[in-house]
């Protein structure tokens, strides 16, 4: 490919990136003038991508906000410790490793073949909440997409049977931290694009991204089976997570069925008058007024 065209399709592709994530952001009022955002890293594709974008639109921004970048190391055997924190120093971006060995925990609570997801979010999510809280961050920027919050839905579905997904942005149950998901508008696939354009140092998960038979993996496929025979599925799903109609479900929490009334105004009324009068005039038609059609038992 020459490489004006490859220079090109990237620039389209960095646009819409930038694009859709502000969006996001205006949609849902993520970030404020003032905020102290706490970037979230991982190491993988989306978070690289979430923050060089936020970077980008941080210098065009119409409000003032601070961007940090944080990574939680989580003690993973063979982990490469040395890859953020070069890459960051690149970049002259400040930041904060957290050091929390979870993976023992993680390892010693859940048995030998079981996915260990569960436990180690909430292991992460318990460390990065008390460290925004204890650095006064007002937002936690995850990098989760929009694919992901469409996987998610249907993992609920599925295997909860509830129907929720992953919101864009979401208060902490005790209301001391606030989560904002900038990159909720964007596909996988143009992050991926994304990513290996800008050569990001990626780090693979070895604890949970190697697990065979994962629910989520196998949401992903079906997922990508629908897009392959159904082209356009994907994005109408993400537009039902945008056009809610409780009334339409049976969530009996959410819609007041119970209480619902008939509301007949002054029009519905005189409507009704009318019709009484209508039915009064012609309850006996003229031409079933004759003795022959007289049903009455004798």
């Amino acid at each position: 490919m020459p490489k004006d065209k490859s220079r090109y399709d990237f620039n389209k592709l960095q646009k819409r990136l930038r694009r859709q994530t502000g969006q996001a952001i205006a949609d849902f009022n993520m970030i404020e003038d003032g905020d102290r955002v706490m970037v979230c890293l991982s190491g993988g594709k989306d978070s690289y991508t979430m923050l060089e974008i936020l970077r980008s639109l941080q210098q065009s921004a119409p409000v003032s906000f601070e961007l940090f970048a944080v990574n939680l190391d989580q003690k993973q055997p063979g982990f490469p410790e040395h890859i953020l924190p070069d890459y960051l120093n690149s970049i002259d971006m400040p930041h904060h490793i957290i050091e929390r060995d979870t993976y023992s925990v993680v390892k010693r609570v859940i048995p030998e073949g079981k996915t260990t997801c569960g436990l180690c979010s909430r292991l992460r999510r318990g460390t990065l909440y008390g460290y925004a809280e204890e650095h006064g961050f007002t937002k936690i920027a995850l990098g989760h997409h929009r694919d992901d919050m469409i996987e998610t839905l249907f993992l609920n579905m599925f295997y909860a049977g509830k129907m929720k997904s992953m919101p864009p942005k979401l208060l902490s149950d005790d209301g001391k931290n606030m989560v904002i998901r900038p990159l909720a508008y964007c596909k996988e696939a143009d992050i991926a694009d994304y990513a290996e354009a800008k050569d990001f140092p990626i780090i693979p998960c070895n604890l949970c991204g190697s697990q065979p038979k994962l629910q989520r993996q196998e949401i992903k496929a079906m997922l990508r089976d629908w897009d392959k025979q159904f082209p356009g599925r994907i994005e109408t799903i993400f537009s039902a997570l945008q056009s809610v109609a409780p009334s339409q479900l049976a969530d009996r929490a959410l819609f007041d069925f119970e209480g619902l009334q008939l509301n007949r105004g002054e029009m519905d009324r005189s409507a009704q008058k009318r019709w009484s009068d209508d039915q009064a005039t012609f309850s006996t038609p003229p031409s079933l007024q004759h003795p022959d059609f007289d049903f009455q038992m004798p």
